[in-house]
């Protein structure tokens, strides 16, 4: 068992991770009597040094709040009955293995939700639990999230976690679209503290350059925001790599020997002439060159993009050309540019890269056909494939800390979907949109109840750092890793009572197998702390989890360093900036150029810094002040539709129609209409009483699930045309 720094009756401090985003910050929580009675940013962590945001700060609530599952729910003539941990599962077994035996293994899909990735349990143990039901059908939040990054890297660098981040730290020009890391605190860019790092560039004589709809808080910080017209990134930095090639500005310096591709993507790029592309984009064909050329020019240079650039119809293309851009200019793999982490465990390209090259498309969904991408089929296929008789069809399913009724496309279609299920079996803290739908719920404890380690995160992170964060409080529930383990014995027919030691024996195992090395290594430890220890082992830092535990505010690794052309796994061993299954894509961006664009307005997300998709609206310190679930437009487009501050307006797609207080602000470019994403609390059954006093409205009702990145399968949560009408 891990070390408990509480004991009753004695106030402590605990140094932790905060696991709640992607920052990673260091934290000080202070207990009192089972009590969490302050929570500060670390000073001494060796990533974070102190900042803390309310996300952070709001941790105790977490812990304390009534309405966090304690104990398992099965549902009983349509209400759900608290049980004991055997009875839930018995009810489980009773008839999970029934319908995997009957209808094949592919009649039971999984869904991994946004908050799995930031818990170490569930991101070393669900692997094992998905690879026993055997299914197909894996569903995860990347397919309305980060999936093209994953795609386009896979094929650019032959690893799809191969992906290159800014070095914010030496950075002197920086390149931002679609993101808004002020409020995200970086996403696929784990790093604390962005609005210090961002400061930082500029108190160096360094640029900050957002292209972005509207102005956010880091278009307000830049030096310099253009407006561009959503969905349109992918032509604009195709006329960047025009301009770079036409006024021979492509210096590849050390990379030269390692491309592939070249003078295929100056073809590519040829009809994305500034003059082309500034109609569809909304900028300047003037701004446009002046981009490309500072861009070229500047010394240490990074180009960097999130939601806005991939979950949008030209996701895969705008993912691959802002590394393209990182490569034309010599900044990929270079200090100040986009380079390439080097985590302490966990990490593919670390440990002699993948055996094959990446490839996709290895199986398609049953009923429109769409690829399977890293493993996964998309979102957006998931009802259908609840919905649609015949072999294979999806007849249960098992959701791990997910929430897609809010979070995929066409919400309201997906909800319609779970209610026809045979059986489903949620692991989460909540009676929330999607898991009201379950027939059985499997909490785990609070984070502060459990161990964590961000093993996804620091292979993304702007400085190589490790830290290992025990419970800071004890837990009368079993850890998840326990309880995905005696899922896994059920599923594959040891029944509700397997043995689950012999099942970490045997993930210890497979682990050790894979780093080349003993399990017994570990010693006498257990569930994620062995297998994190065998993974340190492995890595490339002669670290091990005792190292770790002797630093509880980190270790600091140091500064990125380049590291082309080790990464490289393509089957060339080079970049491959012309990849076949990326530039097929191509044909379909060209026939946009010359486009009249919708004259319809267009719908975006928005980040808000006291929230995180759908998770943190049942806390109240979170859901005060500028968290408010409202749908800014441009006072000349309100003019134009007779909207009022204030007043309500009714949006309406395909797939629905959601009304929303207006909030008039020049924020936001005129033709477009932002509503922040992950609320809409007002539905039947939840158990979230926080949340449904501020329900807002969900979003994702508009978002349509034929609208999608072709090549990645992601559902275009922006650039959605949208009808409106007062009222």
């Amino acid at each position: 068992m891990w070390p408990l720094v509480y004991h009753d009756g004695v106030m402590a401090t605990a140094h932790i991770t905060c696991p709640l985003c992607e920052a990673t910050c260091g934290l000080s929580v202070t207990v009192e009597n089972g009590t969490v009675t302050d929570v500060r940013g670390d000073a001494e962590d060796v990533f974070s040094h102190g900042y803390i945001c309310p996300k952070g700060a709001s941790l105790g609530a977490l812990h304390h709040d009534p309405d966090r599952l304690r104990a398992p729910l099965v549902k009983r003539a349509g209400r759900f009955t608290e049980v004991s941990w055997d009875e839930a599962f018995a009810e489980i077994d009773a008839r999970l293995p029934a319908l995997l035996n009957d209808h094949g293994r592919d009649a039971v899909a999984v869904y991994a939700g946004n908050p799995s990735v930031h818990n170490v349990s569930s991101a070393l143990y669900s692997r094992a639990l998905f690879k026993a039901i055997g299914t197909r059908n894996v569903y995860t939040a990347s397919t309305v999230d980060q999936m093209p990054k994953h795609f386009s890297c896979g094929y650019l660098f032959g690893d799809p976690f191969s992906i290159p981040v800014p070095d914010l730290d030496r950075t002197r020009h920086l390149l931002i679209l679609g993101a808004n890391p002020l409020v995200s605190n970086g996403s696929l860019m784990t790093a604390a503290d962005v609005r210090g790092r961002l400061r930082a560039i500029q108190r160096r004589g360094g640029k900050i350059v957002v292209v972005d709809p509207c102005r956010t808080r880091t278009a307000r910080l830049a030096d310099e925001h253009h407006r561009i017209r959503p969905g349109t990134d992918a032509a604009l930095l195709f006329a960047l790599v025009q301009v770079i090639f036409t006024e021979n500005l492509v210096r590849l310096g050390r990379l030269e020997e390692h491309v592939n591709g070249l003078e295929r993507l100056a073809e590519l790029a040829a009809p994305f002439t500034p003059e082309v592309v500034a109609p569809l984009s909304g900028i300047d064909a003037g701004a446009i060159r002046e981009l490309a050329r500072e861009l070229a020019r500047a010394d240490r240079a990074a180009v960097y993009g999130r939601i806005g650039t991939t979950a949008q119809p030209f996701g895969t293309l705008t993912s691959w050309l802002i590394d393209v851009l990182n490569v034309l200019t010599g900044n990929l793999d270079s200090e100040g540019g986009a380079m390439f982490p080097l985590a302490a465990a966990g990490q593919v390209n670390s440990s002699g890269g993948r055996s094959k090259p990446f490839t996709a498309g290895r199986w398609r969904s049953r009923v429109r056909g769409y690829p399977e991408v890293f493993g996964e089929l998309p979102v957006a296929a998931l009802a259908e494939e609840i919905t649609t008789p015949g072999d294979g069809q999806i007849r249960a399913l098992l959701t791990v800390a997910g929430n897609p009724c809010l979070s995929g496309p066409n919400a309201a279609k997906l909800s319609e979907a779970l209610a026809e299920l045979d059986f489903m079996v949620s692991v989460d803290v909540y009676v929330n949109e999607t898991t009201r739908h379950a027939d059985v719920i499997l909490p785990g404890p609070s984070p502060l109840m459990r161990p964590h380690y961000d093993v996804a995160l620091y292979q993304l992170a702007v400085r190589n750092v490790a830290n290992w964060t025990p419970p800071a409080l004890p837990s009368d529930q079993p850890q998840e890793w326990q309880t995905l383990l005696r899922l896994t014995g059920i599923v594959t027919g040891q029944g509700p009572d397997a043995d689950i030691e012999a099942l970490d024996e045997l993930v210890a195992a497979d682990t050790a197998r894979r780093a080349g090395l003993d399990p017994t290594v570990a010693g006498e430890r257990n569930g994620p702390q062995r297998l994190l220890d065998l993974m340190l082992r492995a890595g490339p830092y002669e670290l091990t989890l005792a190292d770790l535990e002797a630093a509880p505010h980190g270790v600091d690794l140091g500064p990125l360093r380049p590291r082309l052309p080790d990464i490289l796994c393509t089957a060339s061993k080079k970049i491959e900036l012309a990849a076949e299954p990326i530039v097929s894509d191509v044909g379909r961006l060209v026939a946009e150029l010359g486009e009249k664009p919708d004259d319809r307005l267009v719908l975006i997300g928005r980040r808000q810094l006291h929230s995180n998709n759908s998770w943190m609206h049942n806390l109240p310190p979170l859901v005060r002040g500028s968290n408010r679930c409202t749908a800014q437009v441009h006072p000349d487009d309100a003019q134009r539709l007779g909207l009022t501050e204030g007043g309500t307006a009714t949006f309406t797609t395909r797939t629905g129609k959601v009304s929303a207080t207006v909030e008039l602000t020049d924020d936001v470019r005129p033709g477009v209409v932002s509503i922040p994403h992950g609320w809409g609390h007002d539905v039947e059954g939840l158990r979230t009483a926080v949340a449904t006093a501020h329900a807002g409205v969900n979003s994702n009702l508009l978002s349509d699930d034929r609208l999608l990145d072709v090549l990645s399968g992601t559902a275009a949560l922006n650039g959605i045309p949208v009808d409106v009408t007062p009222g």
